[in-house]
């Protein structure tokens, strides 16, 4: 039960962690224009949106990475 609960919460830490890198902007722009991250950053640096983005990325990477190592000793 304890590993099904696991793989789960990994599956699905995998696609949010995809999606979220998906959300960075890289140097042309990229889908967190969108929600604000357009004109303000090129002038202010970094907008809130931005560094609430990086630190949701981060979270959900390592979540990721302890629900790999917790599958590895689990199975």
């Amino acid at each position: 039960m304890m590993f099904v609960l696991v793989a789960i919460i990994q599956a699905l830490s995998g696609l949010g962690l995809i999606f979220l890198v998906l959300l960075h902007s890289g140097k042309g722009g990229g889908l967190s224009d969108m929600f604000g991250g357009g004109i303000g950053a090129q002038t202010a640096g970094s907008t809130v949106v931005e560094q609430n983005l990086d630190r949701i990325t981060v979270l959900t990477a390592l979540i990721f990475a302890f629900t790999t190592v917790a599958l590895g000793l689990l199975f």
